[in-house]
């Protein structure tokens, strides 16, 4: 992989990461604003049953979306890992060694497989 493409895969990754933080800023300010309501009560509560089971369910709904994009960020950093750590094998496969390819990395930049060993690795093979 040449300079310019590792330069390029380096820019979308900071990218993704600064995106992935902003939004989990907005999910922790989500989560604090929940505990005082617009209207100032610093109860969280509701006074209906079905209303209370609603805001669970959002709440729950929110950790889950801010647990997927915190596991997100952790392969955005282990790819910038990699790529700082040693650019020359940035873009080979760590499971077959073969290029992962440019077009796989500039659509997910933080690839650690080519295609081939993505697909085993879904579909439970190992050789």
């Amino acid at each position: 992989m040449n300079k310019k493409q590792l330069s390029h895969l380096e820019k979308r990754l900071l990218e993704e990461r600064d995106r992935v933080i902003k939004e989990l800023q907005r999910y922790g300010e989500s989560f604090s604003g929940e505990l005082q309501s617009a209207d100032g009560d610093l109860s969280s509560y509701s006074f209906h049953m079905a209303d209370q089971g609603t805001d669970a369910m959002e709440r729950e709904k929110q950790f889950l979306f801010a647990s997927k994009e915190g596991r997100y960020l952790w392969h955005v950093n282990e790819a910038l890992r990699r790529l700082y750590e040693s650019p020359k094998k940035f873009g080979i496969c760590q499971e077959c060694g073969e290029p992962v390819g440019f077009e796989r990395l500039d659509a997910l930049p933080h690839a650690r497989l080519c295609i081939k060993c993505k697909a085993k690795e879904e579909d439970g093979d190992s050789d």
